[in-house]
């Protein structure tokens, strides 16, 4: 299917920050945009900041200033909807409100032509429901942008189950022709982005409420060992807390309260306490002048070992020994047990990549009191910083010996206190957990879901199923398992497909 053509007019309802950054990406591919709104004065608003947004991108040489120009003279202001019924395509960006949409979408249809597309910008309402009641139900489509719209690749095209395939298909070739990364989503709560990236809130919320690790320690973990572009505490405090609870709620409510989404209550807390982010000078973190900059902990530099001995396939963490070597550490290698995971011996302590249980019970369970687990990352070879816990039964000083080693080979260390999964492999299990199950129940392609959550959430290592396939199934598999044993809890049970790849040795992609 082609794109809409560039003599086709285009509408946008709703001149806000999302409604303006719409209509300016819009202009920039060719069409004529009409740009309306209930209040005269947001249109002006609008329109002055799409001006000002072209300024700033011919001042940084990224937009030449005749095209920058002829964009703006693309953004028509119109003062009633009547002045737009030549428009080949509608796109509302309005207030989150379906009886508010339903009642524009029916005026709509009345104005434009029988072959228009109406599209909504809606982050979380169901297309199936605005589409009821309009005579042309198929023609109307989900066009989810994201903020803001002029800089983020990613639209999410999606597809009720009235919505023409012709018009899904126009709506992504068109959203490609104008620079976009488009996807193709079913109507489903919270759609594919606003729906797997939940977990990762969630864990580290949880995490935190369990007192094992301050924010910014869990933040750093997450960024410099896993190379997520922010943690989860900033991007919350970005987001303003009051949004990212209201969308958790939407989709936990959506769902019939199913555990997997359940808010958080401390954050609903945060929310109460006017505690929003950076919107209201403090959330997790504090903002202004005078407010200090939260530091992750260090550990305190350590001696280390001069050797280490590796017992069988470590697996995901192989990498972490051509980086020990390159540190001057000697890495002498000894067969393991078939079947078996394998780990390292740093002194007197045995050191594993931790599996989803904690290191107090997995030292009782394999009668190793001197146990370290380390936290996944993104690359052994290359990232910054590192987790570690030690069981309970641990001596301290043979996790000082461990922290020493890791530091030789580079790493700043973070010893966080014996949670399940640590911070890092349960956020990434439970992103991939998610992930399969909106590929399972139809709602998007894993490819697509994977592209959008690297575009939509600039998600490392190609989304979270490339890095379940990395991880391999089975493991992920095993660490949800011992995360479901722990906690006894619904939220952590593992999706059917990661099962069935887990038993059959496929890719997610396949």
């Amino acid at each position: 299917m082609s794109a809409l053509t560039r003599d086709v007019k285009i509408v946008v309802i709703g001149a806000g920050a999302m409604g303006s950054g719409i209509a300016q990406v819009a202009a920039r591919a060719g069409h004529t945009v009409y740009l309306y709104d209930g209040r005269s004065e947001a249109i002006a608003a609008g329109r002055a900041a799409i001006e000002k947004d072209l300024k700033f991108l011919v001042a940084k040489n990224r937009l030449d200033g005749a095209e920058a120009t002829a964009t703006l003279e693309r953004v028509v202001p119109v003062a009633a909807l009547a002045e737009a019924a030549d428009a080949g395509l509608a796109i509302e960006a309005i207030v989150e409100n379906l009886d508010v949409k339903r009642k524009l979408f029916a005026e709509l249809e009345s104005l434009l032509g029988a072959d228009a597309i109406i599209a909504s910008n809606t982050s979380s309402l169901s297309i199936n429901a605005m589409a009821a009641g309009l005579a042309r139900p198929g023609r109307l489509a989900g066009l989810h942008f994201f903020n803001p719209a002029p800089r983020m690749a990613l639209v999410e095209v999606v597809s009720g189950l009235t919505t023409d395939r012709e018009v899904a298909e126009t709506l992504y070739a068109t959203a490609r022709a104008w620079g976009k990364v488009p996807v193709h989503a079913a109507s489903t709560p919270g759609f594919i982005v606003n729906r797997v990236a939940r977990p990762y809130y969630a864990e580290a919320l949880r995490v935190l409420a369990e007192h094992e690790a301050e924010p910014a320690t869990l933040d750093a973990i997450l960024r410099e060992g896993c190379g997520f572009a922010m943690g989860p505490f900033e991007l919350m405090d970005l987001i303003g807390h009051d949004v990212n609870f209201a969308v958790t709620k939407s989709v936990f409510e959506a769902y019939f309260c199913d555990r997997r989404f359940a808010p958080s209550p401390f954050q609903q807390e945060l929310v109460a306490a006017g505690r929003l982010g950076r919107k209201s000078g403090r959330g997790i973190y504090e903002y202004g002048e005078l407010a200090a900059k939260a530091v992750p902990q260090d550990e305190a530099p350590q001696d280390g070992e001069p050797r280490v001995t590796v017992v069988g396939d470590i697996g995901a963490a192989a990498p972490l020994l051509a980086r020990l070597e390159a540190a001057g550490i000697e890495v002498r290698r000894e067969s393991g047990m078939h079947g078996k995971r394998g780990w390292m011996q740093i002194g007197a302590a045995r050191v594993a990549l931790t599996d989803g249980r904690t290191a107090t019970l997995r030292a009782a369970e394999e009668r190793q009191p001197n146990l370290v687990l380390f936290d996944l990352c993104l690359d052994y070879s290359t990232s910054t910083r590192i987790a570690l816990t030690r069981a309970d039964q641990c001596g301290l000083g043979a996790l000082r010996v461990v922290t020493g080693t890791f530091q030789k080979a580079g790493f700043k260390v973070s010893v966080i206190d014996d949670v399940a999964g640590l911070i890092a492999l349960r956020t990434v299990a439970m992103l991939a957990n998610e992930a399969a199950d909106a590929v399972l129940q139809r709602v998007a392609s894993a490819r697509d879901v994977d592209t959008a959550m690297r575009h939509g959430t600039n998600y490392p290592k190609g989304g979270p199923l490339a890095w379940a396939d990395q991880l391999g199934a089975g493991f992920v598999v095993e660490v949800l398992a011992n995360l479901q044993e722990h906690y006894g809890e619904e939220r952590y049970r593992v999706s059917p497909l990661l099962r069935r790849k887990a038993c059959n040795g496929e890719a997610m992609y396949d």
